[in-house]
């Protein structure tokens, strides 16, 4: 069986090492890494993958930056002859990158069998383009991987058949599990032993200026009771930069590593934050989560979890805020299934699948 993973940038490498992983300890099993090139990161040198225990990608298809419709058209032109000439018997794309939905399409149209790790995920907000990428990534899957019951839910509701959905778990949690050690030993290099640890990258906080000024006076009186610690995302920083909008008292730091991050994110007071997968990664490390978005694609997060939508409300903000300090933080349970065995229990399902197939390799009667 060859497995040909499709990623794009560095949260779908997170959440593909543990499947491969998983694969590797298969027999008969054959991998392929293909890279995008969809984001650029600096942090993923050698380390990296060595931190992940996975190969460099097989191939880099280095589509780069570009709008929404540019950058998909790219990845389907330069990813097709890619898969013509390597025949993988089962594609798998992660998350709702435009790389994953380009990879769907092509895959579509080239009759191969593609699986959707992190299916089922709704926000339910159209105007997010990853919205648009779920929904059409998990249309065009034949097997459908997800972290969650309501991803299930989601999936019956949209009419898929029960027989193309496999609730496994977070991979995503898998990383975190494995790395979380590594995390821990990471030096504070002075930073407080409080903090609030706080991301933003999503276009609807960032690109307007009043939206983005508005948020930054909020950290502003937050660090008048808390310090806060900013690694900003380059898109952040240019528009902090931009529209004069004031941050003086913020930390203000570099985009960090993973493991680095991770250990900012474990010792850290509260975390605001517009992501989606920090969302589920407090949860799980029972940091309370405060997130400045009015919906979610993970709302386990949020009736199970730590997670709580402030969304522009900055009065929330800091009423929330302050029941933390006041040690009145809300407390959260650890979905099932986040157990660190999500890639595993897809590596099963993709051999049971192929042993099905009586061929040893994966046909559409299969599922």
């Amino acid at each position: 069986m060859h497995v040909l993973h499709v990623v794009g940038a560095r949260p779908n490498f997170m959440k593909a090492a543990p499947v491969m992983r998983a694969l590797d300890d298969r027999q008969q099993v054959r991998q392929s890494l293909v890279h995008t090139g969809q984001h650029y990161d600096a942090n993923m040198s050698d380390v990296f993958f060595s931190q992940l225990d996975i190969p460099a990608p097989d191939v880099n298809l280095e589509v780069g930056s570009g709008s929404h419709a540019r950058q998909t058209a790219e990845i389907m032109t330069r990813l097709e002859p890619v898969l013509l000439e390597r025949k993988p018997d089962v594609v798998l794309v992660y998350g709702d990158v435009n790389s994953t939905v380009a990879a769907a399409l092509v895959c579509a149209k080239l009759l191969m069998r593609v699986g959707h790790v992190e299916a089922g995920l709704r926000s339910f907000d159209p105007s997010m383009p990853e919205e648009i990428n779920r929904i059409v990534t998990d249309r065009l899957a034949n097997l459908l991987f997800t972290p969650s019951e309501d991803g299930d839910e989601n999936l019956r509701h949209e009419g898929v058949a029960p027989e193309r959905i496999y609730r496994v778990g977070n991979v995503m949690i898998d990383s975190l599990i494995r790395l979380l050690p590594a995390a821990m030993q990471s030096p504070r290099n002075g930073l407080p032993d409080r903090y609030a640890l706080v991301t933003l990258h999503r276009p609807s906080n960032v690109d307007d200026p009043a939206t983005l000024k508005g948020i930054l006076d909020s950290l502003l009186r937050v660090s008048d009771q808390l310090d806060v610690v900013f690694p900003v995302h380059p898109r952040t920083r240019q528009r902090i930069s931009e529209f004069g909008a004031g941050a003086a008292r913020l930390h203000l730091l570099d985009p960090l590593p993973y493991i680095e991050f991770l250990a900012l994110q474990r010792r850290a007071t509260v975390v605001i934050t517009d992501s989606g997968g920090i969302q589920e990664e407090t949860t799980y490390l029972g940091v309370p989560c405060l997130t400045l978005r009015s919906n979610t694609e993970r709302p386990v997060t949020v009736t199970a979890g730590t997670n709580i939508l402030i969304g522009s409300d900055n009065r929330l903000l800091h009423s929330e805020v302050a029941r933390i300090l006041d040690g009145k933080a809300k407390l959260g349970t650890i979905p099932p299934l986040w157990d660190g065995h999500a890639g595993e229990r897809i590596a099963e399902i993709l051999c049971q699948v192929c042993r099905a197939s009586n061929t040893g390799t994966l046909s559409t009667a299969a599922v």
